[in-house]
């Protein structure tokens, strides 16, 4: 394992408490309405993001329906495509739809998150949907009741935020990273 001394220095908190975010108080996290909304409006732009990736892999993979036998491998392959695109925003500190909210996504210290950071938060951020996609499958529930599961959960898991100390996404808090209340990076 290599370590780096960013990676080492995460055990070592700021010096000055005053100016750590992760001795912030409560206000600096953003509300869970605001975070909801944020997190239905990236929804929307993956739209795009999964359009062209689907049409490229469509495209050079030659699949004329969506039950070609390839499926699988458009999915794993969107899998990937969302992995790089929330690690490579991510370490940048926000997302075109953090942007928009003044959300920031920030280390348990403050610092800008490393790659592999964001790489554990996108693998643990899954817990949105991974359960009820898991409850779905042995089932074959229709799409109504596929919908009511889904959304179901999401509500509960957003709703246990008010369980954590700080508020924060559990997910987040497994990860050890915090969103916090900021004016766009690209205003500051």
């Amino acid at each position: 394992m290599v370590s780096n001394a960013s990676e080492s220095s995460e055990s070592n908190p700021p010096s000055s408490s005053a100016e750590s975010p992760g001795n912030a108080p409560l206000s600096i996290v953003p509300g869970l309405w605001r975070r909801m909304a944020c997190w239905l409006y990236e929804g929307m732009l993956l739209f795009a993001v999964v359009f062209v990736a689907g049409w490229l892999f469509s495209t050079l993979g030659q699949m004329r329906d969506a039950m070609d036998s390839r499926r699988h491998l458009l999915q794993a392959f969107l899998f990937v495509v969302f992995g790089v695109y929330f690690v490579w925003f991510w370490t940048r500190g926000q997302t075109l739809a953090m942007k928009t909210w003044n959300i920031r996504i920030v280390d348990l210290h403050g610092r800008p998150l490393t790659q592999r950071r964001a790489l554990v938060r996108y693998l643990l951020s899954w817990v949105w949907f991974l359960p009820p996609l898991a409850a779905i499958a042995p089932f074959k529930l229709s799409g109504g009741e596929s919908a009511v599961l889904i959304f179901g959960w999401v509500a509960i898991w957003a709703l246990l935020a008010r369980f954590h100390p700080e508020r924060q996404f559990w997910h987040d808090a497994w990860a050890g990273t915090r969103l916090i209340t900021s004016k766009p990076m690209s205003r500051q």
